[in-house]
């Protein structure tokens, strides 16, 4: 069946031109190959800081707010990496020869690398130093950045990108364990993972944004090169700045263990993210996953043996308030992410608004998710995480059905300013608090673990909510335009529809919220505190 055009008020832009052809009922329908797609910003790194580490030396004052800066930056940086040059996709396309479908992997490579390795750099950063591991990250992800902003072949920017995921996955976990290694007080800590979240969340907004103002001013190469001087500056900063944190070169790497759940996650990203491309019979998503199952399902049988120094200690997942963080973390990621990547399609191919604007547009979201996560932070001491998760999740829930019941004659003072400051406002007192609660009751030696296993858990659940509220939103244009319904107003009601089922993903999240203890002081849950092997 021939895919149906997309409306016809979209504006020439880059990121509003057609999708590839195929069938309306199916998800690629929407997902058109050369579109703006933050739903990709899902692939990066959102980690969960560790808690109960002791200070490595005494940093205080201007040292600790450029270590504060340090992280923050390097966050916002690899975050915004998954999303910038979608905008320039169609030109990088032209000018170096891609295929259609050679052009996704610009974006799938950073993807399956940073959920692939995230979990083992997390590891290592236990295992041999936050700050050596933070500085191996910021290298390579420096030196990728700088051959893929200079490649003139599609192998070599695709492989560029591959090595900035990996030292993306090696950064972040490393990143966040610096910053509990000197913010020691629960108030700082938490006013700090407040500014670190607000990071993550606006990087993922804006990235749209920077994409639109650089592929209309500038060449696709800066949304590459600009990482050049600012990854310079962060090494210089971080040797500087970052006291040095005593490794645990006497544990050995669990090898196998590494292989297994790296190959593992690559495999079940691959076969998830481009599950709507080729349908989930197509032998390359069918045998992916099939390969992830057998890969995990080894790593979990090595984890469990006794005698052995494992990657993962499974009695991490005992910890109810960890497992319950990550549960939140999932669904409410899934909500986030996707709704970055549906927002994007409504605002073009629906109001007709072109990619600059549509960037615009995104401030009050990233406004919103900053003010989320800085103004709960005195409070998170006191309070617990709780009451802050069934609140911000309530609130992003709220924002998502109000945003949803936008229509082809929408406005944005009168239907879009208001749905987006109250998601990114509750999104960002949730993505705060997650972090709180993601590493509760955990020794500080796991505390890159901690932070691995919950950016792992974020990427899994953007990936598998993008791919459902695609299939969702799918159904819906084909059943209108089947029935004669006008073009915009088919994919209007298909959009909203995908938002309205990302607040169910929000919603989805409050039975596992309650899982969190009401305040720091309390008695933990059952389950917190379980001394876990190395």
């Amino acid at each position: 069946m021939a895919g149906s055009p997309l409306p016809r008020r979209a504006p020439p832009g880059p990121a509003a031109r057609a999708s590839p052809s195929g069938a309306a009922l199916h998800p690629a329908a929407i997902r058109p190959r050369h579109a703006v797609d933050p739903g990709r910003a899902a692939s990066a790194p959102m980690t969960a800081p560790p808690v109960q580490l002791p200070a490595t030396a005494a940093a205080s004052g201007r040292r600790t707010g450029l270590i504060l800066a340090a992280c923050c930056v390097s966050q916002f940086m690899t975050v915004l990496d998954a999303s910038v040059v979608n905008v320039a996709l169609p030109v990088i396309a032209e000018e170096l020869g891609f295929s259609r479908d050679g052009l996704q992997w610009v974006n799938s490579a950073y993807t399956i690398a940073v959920c692939g390795f995230l979990l083992l750099g997390g590891r290592l950063a236990d295992l041999y130093g936050q700050r050596r591991m933070f500085l191996c990250g910021i290298a390579l992800f420096t030196a990728a950045s700088a051959v893929g902003g200079l490649a003139d072949d599609p192998g070599l920017l695709i492989a560029a990108r591959a090595f900035q995921g990996l030292g993306a996955a090696v950064m972040t976990p490393a990143t966040l364990a610096v910053l509990g290694t000197t913010f020691t007080r629960p108030a700082e800590r938490a006013r700090a993972y407040g500014a670190w979240g607000a990071a993550s969340g606006a990087a993922g907004a804006v990235g749209v944004l920077v994409g639109g103002v650089i592929a209309q001013w500038f060449s696709w190469r800066w949304s590459l090169l600009i990482n050049v001087p600012i990854g310079l500056a962060l090494l210089a900063a971080v040797r500087w700045v970052v006291p040095a944190a005593p490794g645990r070169d006497r544990v050995r790497l669990d090898v196998a263990g590494a292989a297994t759940v790296t190959l593992g996650l690559m495999a079940l990203v691959y076969g998830i993210a481009e599950s709507p491309a080729y349908g989930w019979g197509d032998p390359r998503i069918a045998g992916s996953l099939i390969a992830s199952a057998v890969l995990l399902g080894t790593f979990l049988a090595l984890q469990a043996r006794p005698g052995r120094q494992p990657l993962v200690p499974l009695g991490i997942f005992r910890n109810r308030t960890v497992s319950a963080a990550n549960l939140v973390a999932f669904f409410s990621i899934a909500a986030l992410f996707s709704t970055f990547y549906f927002l994007t399609l409504m605002l073009q191919q629906v109001l007709g608004y072109s990619p600059l604007r549509t960037g615009l547009s995104y401030l009050p979201l990233s406004l919103g998710i900053a003010a989320g996560g800085f103004g709960i932070a005195p409070h998170l001491p006191r309070t617990g995480p709780r009451p802050v998760l069934l609140g911000g999740l309530s609130m992003a829930a709220c924002g998502l059905l109000w945003l949803s019941a936008a229509g082809p004659d929408a406005t944005f003072a009168a239907d879009l300013l208001g749905p987006t400051l109250l998601l990114g406002v509750g999104m960002g007192a949730v993505i705060n608090a997650t972090t709180n609660a993601a590493t509760h009751g955990l020794p500080a030696h796991q505390a890159g673990l901690a932070s691995g296993l919950l950016n792992t858990t974020r990427q899994l659940g953007s990936a598998l909510g993008l791919v459902v509220l695609a299939t969702v939103a799918g159904s819906r244009i084909s059943h209108g335009l089947a029935s004669g319904e006008g073009t915009v107003d088919a994919y209007s009601a298909g959009y909203g529809l995908a938002l309205s089922t990302a607040a169910l993903f929000t919603a989805a999240a409050l039975p596992a919220a309650l899982a969190v203890p009401v305040r720091r002081g309390s008695r933990p849950s059952r389950g917190t505190g379980h001394k876990l092997s190395a």
